[in-house]
This record gives structure tokens, C-alpha cells and sequence, in this order.
């Protein structure tokens, strides 16, 4: 993906609007973090994304080797339930469980807060 292509596809995080947000944190042995990371984007390229409802999805690895979490929007809570009964999304969800605890909790934003005139770097 080109450095255009991200800037162009981002998140939207807001309280104004009307999504789901999925935080799911997974914990894993730290040899098994990178394989955890490529199957959640694997689900999330190969059937999320295609799915009825689905938002976004931002995978994020911690430092310590031992966890990451996955932040996802939804449409409606109706929509994230649904996506739990498709037999493609069950089959990748039964390889990352393989590999990895999990503790996955739907949200609704209340409130956003940032530093308005700060500028965050840009990954190469």
C-alpha cells in the first residue's frame, strides 16, 4: 500500500458517528505475535471486509511482544453479531482462538480529546 493510498483510507474516530467500535485484545506467546497479526489481517482482507456492516478494522501489535489488539468499527451491533455466525469469519476466528486468547468487547465512543495543532509523523 502506497504512503498516498494510507493517507487516503483512515479510520474515523468521532462520537458523531452512529458505528460499533469491537476492541478486542489478544494475548499471545511472543513468538506467535507476527502469525497472529497476518491471520487477523488475512480475515480481515479475505472476509471482513466484504461482510454487511463492516467499518474498519486497525490491528495493532504491543511492544512487548505479548498482545494485540484489534480495533474495529461496525455498522450496528446487528451487523458485528451476524458477521459472528458466517461460516468464513467462524474459520478464521478458530485459527487466531488456536493461537491466542482473546477478550473481545463491543463499545459505543462518548467522547474524542487530541492536541489540535500537534503533527504526528508519517511511517516511511
Amino acid at each position: 500500500m502506497t504512503r498516498e493510498s494510507r493517507e487516503a483510507i483512515v479510520t474515523r474516530i468521532s462520537a458523531d458517528i452512529d458505528v460499533v467500535t469491537l476492541i478486542n485484545v489478544f494475548t499471545v506467546d511472543p513468538e506467535n505475535q507476527r502469525k497472529l497479526v497476518d491471520l487477523l489481517n488475512a480475515a480481515t482482507d479475505e472476509v471482513m471486509k466484504q461482510l454487511p456492516g463492516f467499518v474498519s478494522a486497525n490491528i495493532h501489535r504491543s511492544l512487548d511482544g505479548r498482545h494485540v489488539a484489534n480495533y474495529a468499527q461496525w455498522r450496528s451491533e446487528t451487523d458485528f453479531t451476524a458477521m459472528l455466525s458466517n461460516p468464513a469469519a467462524r474459520e478464521h476466528m478458530a485459527a487466531v482462538s488456536s493461537i491466542a486468547g482473546a477478550e473481545p468487547v463491543l463499545y459505543e465512543l462518548v467522547s474524542t480529546h487530541f492536541e489540535p495543532t500537534s503533527s504526528l509523523p508519517s511511517r516511511p
